[in-house]
Parts: structure tokens; C-alpha cells; sequence
């Protein structure tokens, strides 16, 4: 008897529309941070946390907006025609999520950037605070030391 094959996988055509789905919803910090370092335009990374978040350290680049303001501030901050992509703490919050949806009732293409705040800086990616840009140590629980995961 096999717990993990108790309900067996999904056939191949619902397994790649669900996948699929699921990677037009969901980004990750490593995509996040390598169309950053490449320059890539046409999106805009929205921090959903409080000030106080903020202002402990957040991704380098990123445009400040809690979900509370979404609906009020969201023209005045992304660029007509561009996608959004939300983050907040991590993966044991839904901020990032009640973000997406802000947005995507506005009708922004948007998505929500897994692992949130937490994984970026866990991965070793650029932090900015008022006392500027830092990188933080790199877990290695996240990925693998010195090289990429190339997932």
C-alpha cells in the first residue's frame, strides 16, 4: 500500500493544464531576481506589507503598497500596459495572495512571487533598507551553495 499513490497522478492532460496554470500564477525570487539583474521592463514588483515591514527591508526595486491601498494608489503606481507581481512575508502568510487578487480585480495581469520576502532574503538576494542595499547570507536550505539550482 502506498500513501503517495493512494490517489493516483493525474492524467497527462490535466497534469499539464494544472502545472501550467499554476507557473502563470506563480513566479519565484530566482525568476523575480534574474529579469531584475537582466534590466527586463513590462512589470512592476509590489511589496504588500506594512510601512514597518517596509522599512525593516524589502526587495531591492520593489514599489511599496499595502493591500489596503491597492484599489486607490495601484494606476498611480504601475505603468499602463505592465504586469504586476506581489509578494509579502512568506510562504506561512496569504498577503501576497489577497495582493494578486487586488490587483487582478482591477484587471492586472498578475502574479504572486512564492516564498515571499523571507525566501528572497534567505537566497542571498539584494535587501534595501534606509541604510541601503545589502545581501544577506545565503541559506543553504534554499538552494545550493555557490551555484545555481538551474531548475
Amino acid at each position: 500500500m502506498s500513501s503517495v499513490l493512494d490517489t493516483p497522478p493525474a492524467v497527462q492532460d490535466a497534469a499539464v493544464a494544472h502545472f501550467a496554470a499554476r507557473l502563470s500564477f506563480e513566479t519565484d525570487p530566482s525568476d523575480v531576481a534574474a529579469d531584475i539583474g537582466a534590466g527586463v521592463t513590462g512589470w512592476v514588483l509590489i511589496d504588500s506589507r506594512s510601512q514597518e515591514s517596509w522599512d525593516q527591508g524589502h526587495v531591492a526595486g520593489a514599489v511599496h503598497l499595502p493591500t489596503a491601498e491597492i484599489a486607490a494608489r495601484a494606476a498611480s503606481v504601475v505603468p499602463a500596459g505592465s504586469s504586476v507581481v506581489t509578494y509579502c512575508w512568506g510562504p506561512g502568510c496569504n498577503g501576497g495572495t489577497r495582493a494578486a487578487l487586488e490587483f487582478a480585480k482591477l484587471g492586472y495581469p498578475v502574479k504572486e512571487m512564492i516564498g515571499g520576502f523571507e525566501y528572497w532574503a534567505r537566497e542571498g538576494l539584494p535587501v534595501e533598507t534606509a541604510a541601503g542595499v545589502e545581501r544577506r547570507a545565503k541559506d543553504p536550505l534554499t538552494g545550493p551553495l555557490g551555484i545555481a539550482c538551474a531548475c
